[in-house]
C-alpha cells in the first residue's frame, strides 16, 4: 500500500479543501485518522480514493468529501454530545470524536456493530459509545443531544430524533424517495422553532427502522 500519511494529505488537499471545506478541526481529523483501518483489508489501497466503498452487509463507508462536508455543517465544538445514526465502519464517529465530541452511535446490523466496537477499542477511542438498536428511535435515555447526524437516507426526518435534539441544536439527515433523489437536510432547533434547509443532493443507503423505510 502507498504511504497512508501522504495519501491522507493528498485526499484532504485534492478532494476536500479543493471543494471548499475549510473547518480546520475537520481537516485535521481527516488528515490524522487512518481511514484504511475502517475498510476491509482487500480495499485498503482504495481507502483514500474519491468515493464510497463497501463495508459488507450492503452498507458503505461514505466518500471522504461527504464525511468532511457533513462534519463541517454540524458546526460541532469540543465537549458537545453528538448522536450518530448508522455507525457503519465507525469512520464518521471517529472523525467527530477526534474533534472533541462525546459520540453516541447506533447501528442496527450486528456484524457491523461488533466490528466497529472492536475498532474503537483497538484505537482507544473511549469517547465513543455504541448501541445495537433501531437508529430511527434515537437514544432517548442519553438525550438531549447538541448535534445529531444520520448517515442513511429516509423518506422523512424521524420525529424521535427531532425530539431528542437540544435547543439550540443541529441535525443532518439525507431525505428523499430512493437513493437517486436524496437531499441533505439541515434541521435547526432554536427557541422552540424548527427550521429545515436543503443543503444539496447526496446518495446514501436506506435508513431502515420504525421511522425509516
Amino acid at each position: 500500500m502507498v504511504d497512508p500519511v501522504r495519501s491522507r494529505e493528498r485526499m484532504v488537499r485534492e478532494q476536500i479543501e479543493a471543494r471548499g471545506v475549510s473547518d480546520r478541526a475537520v481537516l485535521d481529523a481527516l488528515r490524522s485518522l487512518p481511514r484504511h483501518l475502517f475498510v476491509e483489508e482487500a480495499l485498503a489501497s482504495k481507502a483514500y480514493s474519491d468515493g464510497p466503498l463497501p463495508i459488507g452487509e450492503g452498507q458503505t463507508i461514505s466518500q471522504p468529501y461527504i464525511v468532511a462536508l457533513m462534519s463541517e455543517l454540524l458546526r460541532v465544538e469540543p465537549g458537545m454530545k453528538v448522536l450518530e445514526i448508522g455507525t457503519g465502519s465507525g469512520y464518521q464517529a471517529a472523525v467527530l470524536a477526534h474533534m472533541g465530541c462525546d459520540v453516541y452511535t447506533v447501528e442496527r446490523i450486528k456484524k457491523l456493530f461488533f466490528a466497529a466496537r472492536k475498532r474503537f477499542m483497538d484505537m482507544r477511542m473511549f469517547s465513543v459509545k455504541l448501541k445495537l438498536d433501531d437508529g430511527t428511535m434515537g437514544w432517548p435515555d442519553e438525550g438531549p443531544f447538541d448535534r445529531i447526524i444520520v448517515t442513511a437516507g429516509g423518506h422523512s426526518v424521524p420525529e424521535p430524533l427531532v425530539d431528542q435534539l437540544a435547543d439550540p441544536g443541529r441535525l443532518l439527515i439525507p431525505v428523499g424517495e430512493g437513493r437517486r433523489h436524496q437531499s441533505l437536510v439541515l434541521v435547526e432547533k432554536k427557541d422552540g422553532e424548527v427550521i429545515r434547509t436543503d443543503k444539496g443532493g447526496v446518495a446514501f443507503v436506506d435508513l431502515v427502522g420504525k421511522h425509516g423505510w
